[in-house]
């Protein structure tokens, strides 16, 4: 989303950041493959190393998006569910209820890539 919002000169309109709701990867960075991936489409994630959400997260941002259905449940535990209705899931906006593909299960990173940019193309269209 960050690379999109930049490439159409929308940077100043956004403050974008990603968090695990889980705590498996906690200081890791970017999966290989994922880097990889990223890399032959221009994005730098090198330096991208993942973090938790906190509860403070809810406050801070406008917009709280989870890729699938664990995400979303665990945003509500960790945010004290949705008083405000920030959670969304990605894929939503792209016309679906669909979970983005997990390429953690499937090991098919192009479809995942897919599932995110049309997820991210669909909400950047909300604003513009």
């Amino acid at each position: 989303m960050k690379d999109m919002v930049e490439r159409e000169g929308l940077s100043a309109d956004f403050y974008i950041e990603s968090a695990a709701t889980s705590t498996e990867e906690l200081g890791s960075p970017v999966y290989r493959p994922v880097r990889e991936l990223m890399k032959r489409r221009g994005i730098n994630c090198d330096e991208k190393r993942a973090r938790q959400i906190t509860g403070d997260d809810y406050d801070r941002f406008d917009m709280l998006i989870g890729m699938d259905e664990a995400n979303i449940r665990n945003m509500h535990r960790a945010f004290g569910w949705d008083p405000e209705g920030k959670i969304y899931k990605l894929l939503t906006f792209a016309g679906s209820n669909a979970d983005v593909a997990d390429p953690w299960y499937t090991r098919d990173f192009e479809r995942t890539w897919e599932d995110v940019n049309k997820g991210c193309r669909g909400l950047l269209a909300q604003f513009f």
